[in-house]
């Protein structure tokens, strides 16, 4: 969250003339309900649930990049399950630049405490293990979104050019754990 997933998603599927993907999106599509009504009503297990469906259906889909919310990758199968077909970008911040990026924005369920930052620091901590699996890590801090995708375009092209075990036909690209 805060870190620009849905901006330099949108300008990446531009650049690469994929679709975008967004797994929080879609679950509010599929459920008719906001995130934060999701979290609120059902819970954050509920929501994570749903997010396992998603990731099971990504991994039929070609020429996408997927935007994924950040506690997506801390069940394992679903970090396994984007890698099987997907360049894994994760874009990182600090946390007070996550902060100062998303204090006004009052539908981060996670947020909804006292002390935001301090959230924030704490869901770092417990997520980055998670995060530094991903194929390529790009800071955001002080990187436009135009900086950052096309760096991230430069990477989905650098992998596509080495051999891999299991080729697949224009693989997608995800950003944003």
């Amino acid at each position: 969250m805060g870190t620009g997933k849905t901006s330099v998603g949108q300008l990446l599927a531009r650049i690469l003339h994929f679709r975008l993907v967004d797994t929080d999106v879609l679950i509010e599509r599929r459920t008719g309900k906001k995130i934060s009504a999701i979290f609120a009503e059902e819970g954050e297990v509920k929501f994570r649930e749903h997010e396992r469906a998603v990731v099971e259906e990504l991994a039929r889909y070609r020429r996408t990049v997927i935007a994924a919310g950040g506690g997506l990758v801390t069940h394992p199968a679903n970090l396994a399950s984007l890698k099987t077909h997907a360049l894994v970008v994760c874009l990182w911040a600090a946390p007070e630049v996550i902060w100062r990026r998303v204090r006004h924005q009052a539908h981060r369920p996670l947020l909804n405490t006292p002390d935001s930052l301090a959230t924030i620091r704490k869901l770092l901590a417990e997520r980055e293990g998670f995060y530094r699996q991903a194929d390529v890590l790009i800071g955001t801090d002080i990187r436009s979104v135009k900086e950052v995708a096309l760096q991230v375009a430069h990477q989905f092209r650098a992998a596509q050019a080495r051999p891999r075990e299991k080729p697949h036909s224009e693989p997608s690209a995800g950003t944003g754990l």
